[in-house]
């Protein structure tokens, strides 16, 4: 397998706003997921599409945490969704693929929790909605369990397992100096060529498996939970302004890893946590615009 290595090119931008634009120039994010005992990882990956750009965002959430999720952030809207035993119930798939219609962007997954039920609402709405989705955490052990989905998406997609959600789909472990190739081929199940995999860990790689990156930012520090909850956000920010998906998650994961790199100079790689990686986007954003 021969791909086009993209590691050293221009880093991506995104175009300069112009001063007549208004909220709504810079795209509709919605973003599904959150349960009870989750709602931080749904108000994580809101926060973090926030400060990277979107005009507007709504997070699609179970009823039972709709208040807890309002309450973490001013800034984003919640929807409450219909909820069973403390998740997402299945019923909520017409009114998300709805949600959907009006959306720019759709990213699913962060605390949404496992269930059967939860598999069959990802697998639907995975195969039945065209609008660009990134989909992350419980969303890919959906998938996972329905293997075959991965080769039916309705437009575009991005995938951002670390190695462990990479292992369920490939039944086997991943070894490091070949994750390119098998990051590769995780995206070549989609015969449509839509797919972007982001297999995270230490030196991301993006593939959409004809090309490939490799992402040099970040470090030991953002090794905590929620961080990649937070990558989900920058990702579908940056998507929905525009930016194409390979490009959006290549720069989203140098970005991600750039912001960790300045958090680690006040907070050390002990004391972080993923709200430190949202605090320090500003200045990633600020610090990209200078180089």
């Amino acid at each position: 397998m021969k791909l086009d290595d993209q590691t050293h090119a221009n880093m991506p931008r995104l175009p300069p706003r112009r001063p007549d634009s208004h909220k709504g120039d810079y795209g509709r994010a919605l973003v599904v997921g959150g349960s009870r005992g989750m709602s931080g990882a749904i108000a994580l990956a809101g926060r973090a599409t926030l400060r990277s750009g979107a005009g507007l965002v709504t997070l699609a959430v179970p009823r039972c945490v709709q208040d807890v999720v309002a309450s973490l952030e001013p800034s984003y809207m919640t929807h409450a969704l219909a909820d069973l035993n403390g998740h997402i119930a299945a019923p909520a798939a017409d009114e998300v693929a709805e949600m959907a219609r009006n959306s720019t962007v759709v990213a699913i997954g962060p605390g949404l929790s496992r269930d059967p039920v939860l598999t069959q609402f990802v697998a639907r709405l995975y195969r039945e909605i065209d609008k660009p989705m990134i989909v992350d955490a419980d969303g890919l052990f959906a998938l996972a369990e329905t293997f075959g989905v991965l080769g039916e998406p309705g437009g575009v997609r991005v995938l951002t397992p670390h190695p462990g959600e990479f292992a369920r789909f490939t039944k086997q472990r991943l070894e490091h100096e070949r994750r390119i190739e098998a990051a590769a081929k995780l995206a070549e199940r989609d015969s449509t060529r839509q797919t972007i995999v982001v297999l995270k860990g230490h030196e991301t790689v993006v593939t959409d498996g004809r090309r490939y990156s490799i992402n040099r930012t970040g470090n030991p520090g953002m090794a905590t939970g929620g961080a990649g909850d937070v990558l989900t956000g920058i990702i579908t920010g940056l998507m929905c302004q525009g930016m194409e998906a390979f490009d959006a998650a290549r720069l989203g994961t140098h970005l991600h890893g750039l912001a960790g790199d300045l958090a680690v100079e006040s907070v050390g790689d002990v004391s972080m946590i993923a709200g430190d990686l949202i605090d320090y986007l500003p200045v990633a954003f600020q610090t990209l615009g200078r180089t």
